[in-house]
């Protein structure tokens, strides 16, 4: 299993959009973000006003769900729990676990910049009980009951590459949501660890993260009707003491929960009238580790819709500005997420399924997209960057944006960044902190002194015909 690609530090030249044509240098705001000349440009009206046909529907739900089912099948990062063997054989297990369980090679430290003694390598490896895998085992399903951080080893130790940066967790891998799927593949050496795989990911999460259950309960969960969409941000559960379970849990654009529509109006739920809110039935983890399900109240008031959003740009627009100034998340930490994290939330709520991680959603043949290399010139380049739409997606070595829209002409993107830098237009390199979701012009951004982010382009995924 590949590992999160860091989400690079964004750059962005003084000049306009246009920089290699050589304009004179525009003054910089307050904020340090050059292209943004008005608070409008931070709201989706702006760019829908952009847009000549906004609310054309790109892919219908029919070929929605065609392309998911293609991208299951076409793409290896992807896991279709159905077509897993009954049995798991010793080989499938250590293959998943070796495949993300490796020691980074970096020097690492502590949250306090303190050295990580070499040691830590040799325990870590030794909870992996690599030697306990059986030679077969059947397979075990469960679902995750609350927002699941997947971490590279079975341990909550947090370490660092730098000693000034405890931001990216070098053993934090994503995080699953309340409903998700997973194959139980194996346990730590203490027991306190699961190793799961999920449909986008394979990775060590807390026991107490997932409810064991049957297959066939498991399974089909996500397909049971009427069901409400969460296309908010974070939407939460109403609180309730009768049942702590499903007080106040957090619920993430894109998760789909069923509703029970059959219970009685004038019945309270959890000790509350269910009338101003949708009753949606929550997976729990019982006292014994197995599944169980409750009912649980989501208000009406509350962003969530009775199905997927329609894939047309209003609604990609809409729904990636709900995130804007959300703090940044290496691997979904903080509650939050990523660069790819991002893009792929918001494309959840539309139906649409992704990979997680940049380098598999820049070359997932699941999907259109142009590739370059090398050998492509910087004008061939240029002209692929002015011929983006709105909801394309850009990927650079490391990091993802996703376009917003033309302003006079040249592209601007949404995205989930730590940081931006551009040349002031003197020659040197101005350099922001932004650490959130953020808008930018795409054609000055800087890879690093002497490349453009257009000449680093290693993909163009387009998510429509």
């Amino acid at each position: 299993m590949p590992r999160l690609t860091l989400c690079l530090i964004a750059a962005l030249a003084a000049a306009p959009v246009l920089a290699d044509k050589g304009p004179d240098p525009v003054p910089v705001p307050p904020s340090g973000v050059i292209g943004i000349s008005n608070n409008a440009m931070l709201g989706p009206d702006f760019w829908i006003k952009q847009s000549a046909q906004p609310g054309r529907v790109l892919l219908d739900a029919s070929e929605i769900t065609a392309q998911n089912a293609n991208l299951f099948k076409a793409d290896p990062s992807m896991h279709d729990l159905r077509a897993l063997p009954a049995q798991i054989d010793r080989a499938m297990v250590t293959g998943w676990i070796s495949d993300l369980s490796q020691y980074p090679t970096r020097k690492l430290y502590d949250a306090k910049g303190q050295a990580v003694p070499d040691s830590l390598r040799g325990q870590l490896a030794a909870a992996l009980a690599l030697d306990a895998v059986p030679a077969q085992q059947p397979a075990r399903y469960g679902m995750v009951v609350q927002r699941a951080a997947l971490r590279t080893f079975p341990t909550d130790t947090r370490v660092f590459t730098s000693t000034d940066d405890t931001d990216i967790d070098r053993f934090q891998e994503s995080a699953e949501f309340p409903g998700t799927p997973v194959l139980i593949a194996h346990a730590s050496r203490d027991g306190r660890w699961l190793f799961v795989v999920s449909p986008r990911y394979a990775a060590w999460t807390h026991r107490e993260n997932v409810a064991e259950g049957a297959a066939a309960e498991v399974l089909s969960y996500a397909g049971r009707r009427p069901h409400r969409v969460i296309t908010g941000g974070t939407v939460r559960s109403v609180f309730t003491p009768e049942q702590p379970a499903v007080s106040q849990l957090q619920l993430d654009m894109g998760i789909a929960l069923p509703v029970l529509s059959d219970l009685p109006a004038d019945q309270p739920v959890n000790g509350q009238s269910p009338y101003t809110s949708y009753v949606v039935d929550l997976p729990i983890r019982q006292a014994d580790g197995k599944l169980a399900f409750s009912p649980a109240l989501i208000q009406r008031i509350a962003d969530t819709q009775d199905d997927y959003l329609p894939l047309t740009e209003a609604n990609i627009l809409r729904q990636a500005f709900k995130f804007l100034g959300e703090r940044y998340g290496w691997g979904h930490d903080y509650d939050g997420r990523d660069c790819s994290g991002f893009v792929s939330d918001v494309y959840r709520s539309l139906g649409v399924e992704m990979p997680r991680n940049t380098s598999k959603q820049a070359t997932s043949p699941g999907f259109t997209h142009q590739a370059f290399s090398d050998k492509d010139s910087h004008d061939a380049r240029m002209q692929a960057a002015m011929a983006l739409n709105v909801g394309d997606l850009v990927y650079i070595p490391g990091h993802v944006m996703m376009v917003v829209g033309k302003l006079n002409g040249a592209p601007y993107v949404i995205h989930d960044t730590s940081g931006i830098a551009y040349r002031d237009g003197r020659g040197g390199m101005r350099r922001v902190k932004l650490n959130e979701v953020s808008v930018t012009p795409l054609l000055p951004l800087m890879y690093d002194d002497t490349h453009s982010y257009v000449d680093r382009m290693t993909s163009i995924v387009h998510v429509r015909p």
